[in-house]
């Protein structure tokens, strides 16, 4: 196998259950991790610094900004949301695959900077996507509308991934993402040290 892991973009507009999906791919996928991104925002009651994301403020997220610390990086609804980029190159050198999950601008930049295999996730259908919008906080009509004009203005962008999943049932969803990393672990490209000494 290739010494330098794979990296894998996971985008999908808000509420389609993306890091859900993806926190139960890295539990049954040996040597797959979760990326842990920086936040502006503040934690919500669930949430753990350190575990969920690296939550910092937002004059230390600009000045990162400034020194160029992140892969990727976005202003979301508000909030500023990046990837670390030492981080990131630190742990694929050590040979382990990395997903990120992150939103469509921040994989753009990231396709600008490094090869990474794209899978867009989307829900069954926009009224499925609104029930879960709905379902699953306190925001006000307004934010829910700006959250949905924002997915349906994401979506024109899943022919820029090389993959396409839908979050209609959580373990189907799941093993489909578990099927694409496995395939691109398989690709004869990267296997290239295996295949050297059988093949003479």
């Amino acid at each position: 196998m290739s010494s330098s892991g794979l990296l894998f973009v996971v985008s999908a507009p808000s509420g389609t259950g993306k890091t859900t999906v993806v926190e139960q791919l890295v539990k049954i996928v040996p040597t797959l991790e979760l990326s842990r991104s920086y936040t502006s925002r503040a934690p919500r009651a669930n949430e753990k610094d350190g575990v969920d994301y690296n939550f910092v403020s937002r004059q230390e997220f600009e000045d990162r900004i400034a020194r160029g610390d992140f892969l990727e990086h976005a202003d979301v609804f508000g909030n500023y949301y990046g990837t670390g980029k030492a981080e990131t190159e630190a742990r694929l050198a050590t040979g382990r695959d990395l997903i990120l999950v992150i939103d469509v601008q921040g994989a753009r930049q990231v396709r600008e900077k490094r090869h990474g295999v794209g899978v867009f996730m989307l829900p069954p259908s926009f009224q499925v996507l609104e029930h879960r919008l709905r379902n699953r906080s306190q925001d006000p009509e307004a934010a829910i509308q700006r959250r949905l004009a924002t997915a349906r203005s994401e979506v024109s962008a899943v022919s820029e991934y090389d993959y396409v999943v839908i979050n209609d049932e959580l373990d189907r969803c799941v093993a489909e993402l578990r099927g694409i990393v496995l395939a691109e672990r398989a690709r004869r490209d990267r296997r290239v040290d295996v295949i050297a000494p059988i093949v003479k």
